[in-house]
């Protein structure tokens, strides 16, 4: 009988509610893309965060097509812990192609996901040198061919490297910022691009992402916002607003 599979549940206990999992996307606000909010929303931007750049350290476009694809489930900052040591072992796309992966592997370690990151990086590095003789490429169809360059990856590194506004950069700020601000509703990353890449002019397109990206780390946390000094807190109708300081 059915029944008598079913666990019984110690007398006094309560049930507890599952947690939703941890990347499971927070209520969307209203969108609201009138051209007027979004003048504001721009101005505002340009205010606080006139200068925006890139956090991941790099000194050429091969060194960012590496430290953004270990920034994959990883802060900027330990990617930046980890690349010194990684491009003095290994300073160009061959030698990271020749290099043992188990050395890779130790190097990386700490981004998390190492095993894929490492086989990733070496992949790279193999197209890079065998297809592209050493360059990266400059085109988002190119990008796409190389080991561990998905579409995020490709317009950070055509944005910051070539200043080329081939797609909008949503990374895990830009996308709750996107929703909490009413930019898009999307549940996932690819559709709030696609939103933003509608309303958004093309030549903010790279700006935009690193604003969103400082303000995100600055004050728009994702558990605790500071909203009580956030300047767009007057226009802005998250449903996981907060006051807490």
């Amino acid at each position: 009988m059915l029944g008598s599979l079913r666990k019984t549940q110690p007398a006094g206990t309560k049930s507890a509610k599952p947690r939703p999992a941890p990347d499971t996307p927070r209520p969307a606000a209203k969108r609201d893309v009138r051209p007027e909010r979004l003048a504001q929303i721009f101005q505002l931007l340009d205010q606080h965060y006139p200068d925006p750049e890139c956090a991941l350290t790099h000194r050429s476009p091969w060194e960012l097509l590496v430290a953004t694809i270990l920034s994959a489930q990883c802060t900027d900052v330990r990617v930046n812990l980890v690349t010194p040591a990684l491009f003095a072992a290994y300073p160009t796309p061959q030698a990271m192609a020749e290099a043992p992966i188990e050395a890779l592997e130790d190097l990386v370690r700490t981004t998390g996901f190492f095993h894929n990151k490492a086989k990733s990086i070496q992949g790279a590095g193999r197209v890079i040198h065998t297809q592209f003789h050493d360059q990266v490429p400059q085109t988002m169809d190119e990008l796409l061919t190389v080991p561990g360059a998905a579409r995020k990856t490709a317009s950070v590194v055509l944005g910051v490297c070539f200043g080329k506004s081939e797609g909008i950069v949503v990374d895990t700020h830009v996308f709750r910022l996107s929703r909490r601000l009413g930019l898009a509703k999307g549940n996932n990353p690819q559709k709030v691009e696609q939103e933003l890449m509608k309303i958004i002019p093309r030549d903010r397109w790279i700006q935009l992402s690193h604003q969103l990206i400082h303000h995100g780390r600055a004050l728009c946390d994702a558990r605790k916002p500071k909203c009580s000094e956030c300047p767009f807190e007057p226009i802005c109708q998250a449903k996981d607003k907060s006051w807490s300081s």
